[in-house]
């Protein structure tokens, strides 16, 4: 509803939609604020019946918290510091290299012929079922071997002119944005069993750095490409043809113009990116035993023989809040600003 719209409305309508506004934020801060008081109250405080306010209806207490610290509930400060590490070096990763995607969809014209596409499908598949059936190859070495000659094979036959429909940026981007919409569990799982297989080889990627971060970075991309897109579309194009006037490289006038013209936009897509890695569960119970688990799997494991401890899982989760809340509010002017400069075409 526009502003005009708002101010042609009667008083009593106005006071009608601040109610149902001030309804709709209680419902949704309801939650965060139960957390909250549920954090700092004894067991005998959660399981003896609600109580809504502190010092009035119960006494306040640390003492989940001291539990966190003395690392009863586990080792919260070594998950703590995994989520930290993992999450930044995720987000940072896909941020740059999905940057530089949405760049290229921009301003580069791609023409993708279906037919590369499916030759790369059958050469990967064949020549792995050749390697490891027919040439005594394992698993990990057939795959090693048979997607890269794949891969190099579809470049060149893209090169010839196949029948069959060409695909162009737009169907590109589609293509980056359509890996979101496979159930998260089914990629969990191959990826499960491909790290399985890696590992055979001697190169540990299950509870690893390496592993989930290069898990976090695939499953980030997408979202960074598609709203670097339109970010990069936001730019005008007259002051990379003035550089290009000059000779200037095109890295040259990525790095030292477009980067920075959209830096706001990038702020956004990073906290936006990382928001989605320090949240994210599944992934990290399928590819993290002990070592590397992160913080969504402390929260979940708080519980004991006498069932869910929610105080234990509500101080766990408010610390794992926190840190969010308040690099969001740091950066929400930039964000905001970011955000409003990708909407103007």
């Amino acid at each position: 509803m526009s502003g005009q719209s708002l101010t042609g409305l009667s008083p009593w309508s106005r006071r009608l939609v601040a109610a149902g506004v001030l309804a709709w934020c209680l419902i949704t801060v309801f939650p965060l604020y139960w957390v909250v008081v549920t954090a700092f109250k004894t067991p005998p405080g959660v399981v003896g019946g609600p109580t809504y306010l502190p010092f009035i209806d119960f006494t306040p207490t640390l003492q989940p918290f001291i539990d966190l610290y003395q690392g009863i509930r586990g080792d919260f400060f070594r998950t703590f510091l995994n989520s930290t590490i993992v999450g930044l070096s995720a987000a940072a990763i896909a941020t740059a290299i999905g940057a530089m995607a949405a760049y290229a969809l921009v301003r580069f014209e791609f023409r993708v012929r279906l037919g590369s596409g499916l030759a790369f499908f059958l050469l990967a598949l064949g020549g792995y079922l050749v390697f490891s059936n027919m040439l005594g190859f394992t698993r990990p070495q057939a795959l090693l071997l048979a997607f890269p000659i794949a891969l190099v094979i579809a470049v060149v036959v893209n090169r010839l002119p196949l029948p069959g429909p060409i695909l162009g940026n737009e169907d590109i981007l589609f293509w980056f944005v359509s890996q979101r919409m496979f159930p998260p569990i089914v990629t969990a799982f191959a990826l499960f069993l491909l790290y399985s297989e890696i590992g055979r080889l001697g190169f540990q990627l299950i509870d690893s750095y390496l592993g989930l971060t290069l898990c976090y970075v695939a499953f980030s991309l997408p979202i960074v490409v598609w709203l670097m897109r339109d970010f990069f579309e936001a730019v005008p194009i007259e002051v990379e043809e003035a550089a290009m006037v000059d000779n200037v490289p095109s890295w040259r006038i990525f790095l030292g113009i477009v980067v920075p013209m959209s830096m706001n936009g990038l702020l956004a897509t990073f906290m936006i990116t990382l928001a989605f890695v320090w949240n994210e569960f599944l992934f990290a119970l399928f590819l993290t035993n002990s070592r590397w688990q992160t913080l969504p799997i402390l929260v979940a494991g708080q519980n004991s023989q006498r069932g869910d401890e929610w105080w234990a899982i509500s101080a766990a989760a408010l610390v794992a809040i926190v840190p969010m809340m308040i690099m969001a509010g740091l950066l929400s002017r930039m964000m905001r600003s970011g955000l409003l400069l990708g909407a103007i075409k």
